[in-house]
């Protein structure tokens, strides 16, 4: 039995499943927050977002099917967490997900937790104007290393579409740079 299987096994036992969700936890809290804090740009928003996305996979572990790797069900809720919070955010402030992403960064010069420089902020700003699938594709193969055949799990797109959103995001960002 593999080490997820044994996991899970225990993730779905009442006697076990505290002891098992704290090492899930563990195991994946980090991955986690770096994909969520690149999508919603900033610490605490993260936070929150990550908090929601233990909750729901610890309520929902019983229905994990196992059609795909654990850790690749967890990224996606993650994923659909962090993009139900920003179409939150940007309705509460009336304005669309474009000038909510750029809000956030504007906002990340001042965030205690930032640590990039102006070039990174320009990078940041380059990634808010893709569309949404181009920013995740980019952001989870570009900042997280992803491979496209997990990648492809997660988002539940061919690898060929998501090379081809990967290689335009990365047009559009190049030139982006080189004009702005």
């Amino acid at each position: 039995m593999t080490e997820e299987a044994e996991l899970l096994e225990q993730l779905k036992s009442e006697t076990h499943k505290n002891q098992a969700f704290k090492e899930l936890l563990t195991l994946h809290k980090e991955r986690l927050y770096w994909h969520i804090r690149n999508i919603v740009k900033s610490h605490n928003n993260a936070d929150d977002v990550l908090q929601n996305t233990f909750i729901k996979v610890y309520k929902n572990i019983n229905n994990f099917k196992g059609d795909s790797k654990l850790f690749s069900w967890m990224y996606r809720i993650a994923t659909n967490e962090a993009i139900t919070f920003i179409n939150k955010e940007a309705k509460r402030l009336q304005i669309n997900n474009e000038e909510l992403q750029l809000l956030a960064i504007n906002n990340l010069a001042s965030d205690v937790y930032f640590e990039g420089d102006a070039i990174q902020l320009k990078l940041q700003k380059a990634i808010a104007i893709l569309p949404e699938k181009q920013q995740l594709v980019f952001n989870m193969r570009y900042f997280e290393d992803i491979k496209y055949s997990d990648m492809s799990e997660i988002l539940n797109t061919s690898e060929g579409a998501l090379k081809a959103s990967y290689h335009i995001a990365v047009k559009k960002i190049e030139a982006y740079l080189t004009h702005n």
